[in-house]
């Protein structure tokens, strides 16, 4: 696979002529199936950085990989405990979070890149930008995009990793992204930056999909296109459970 993302590196050099650096990004699988006792996944996120004459461009360079899942609306509640009791207070809306989001560097985002650029190209939790529906207080905007960013953290589907990206022969790169088994499916995109005095020289996308198979897959789309169907084999199926376990019980 190495040699792979040497080769492509090559022939964008001999056909493209670029001034800047060549980045060539490439992923250990293209496809993530999510069957019944799916555990998770371990990517492999690697490639070569050349110069437009084909020699070493990774020293000086620091490499960012940011690996994004698909967006969608969270609704994050806030929890406040009244006479002993936990019951929901405050809660906002964010219309477009990514359900996985994992950045792995060189260093620490702070040393590679000011704070503007940083957030321009959402390089870190720190610069993730969060949009909440409505008009809320941006202390409140704040508080809330900390709080869904640590349930998030802690449930494995946020990441940030300093030092993750290791590199070989001021040529190559690598780093393993881990993804946990509760990742929703779709498409994932993974975006390599090339970072070199503070400034993005190189960048380049891939991109990975999350799909479940098997049963899995049947009830997925069922639910999704087509209700009744899906419906009938609830039914069905519960009815089936309890039928079973009173045939258990009678026989105990």
């Amino acid at each position: 696979m190495i040699a792979r993302a040497l080769f492509l590196a090559a022939s964008l050099l001999l056909l493209g002529g670029a001034r800047e650096p060549v980045l060539v990004p490439e992923i250990s699988q293209h496809e993530i199936q999510v069957r019944q006792g799916f555990t998770g996944a371990d990517l492999l996120l690697f490639g070569a950085i050349l110069s437009p004459e084909g020699t070493r461009a990774m020293q000086g360079t620091d490499i960012v990989i940011v690996l994004e899942g698909p967006a969608r609306s969270i609704v994050l509640r806030e929890k406040q405990k009244v006479a002993g009791i936990w019951i929901n207070a405050d809660s906002t809306e964010f219309r477009s979070a990514p359900t996985f989001f994992a950045v792995a560097s060189t260093r620490p985002i702070d040393r590679i890149i000011d704070d503007k650029t940083a957030a321009i190209y959402e390089l870190g939790l720190k610069w993730l930008q969060l949009s909440p529906i409505g008009v809320i207080d941006p202390a409140e905007q704040r508080r809330f995009s900390a709080g869904l960013v640590d349930l998030m953290q802690r449930q494995g589907l946020y990441q940030q990793s300093d030092f993750a990206v290791h590199t070989s022969g001021d040529v190559l790169y690598q780093a393993r992204i881990a993804l946990p088994s509760s990742v929703q499916t779709g498409t994932y995109t993974a975006e390599t930056f090339a970072i070199r005095n503070g400034r993005v020289v190189a960048s380049a996308i891939t991109r990975v999909e999350v799909r479940k198979e098997g049963f899995e897959r049947f009830v997925a789309l069922n639910a999704e296109n087509n209700g009744l169907i899906y419906g009938l084999f609830a039914v069905l199926l519960s009815v089936g459970m309890g039928w079973l376990a009173g045939r258990l019980f009678a026989l105990v």
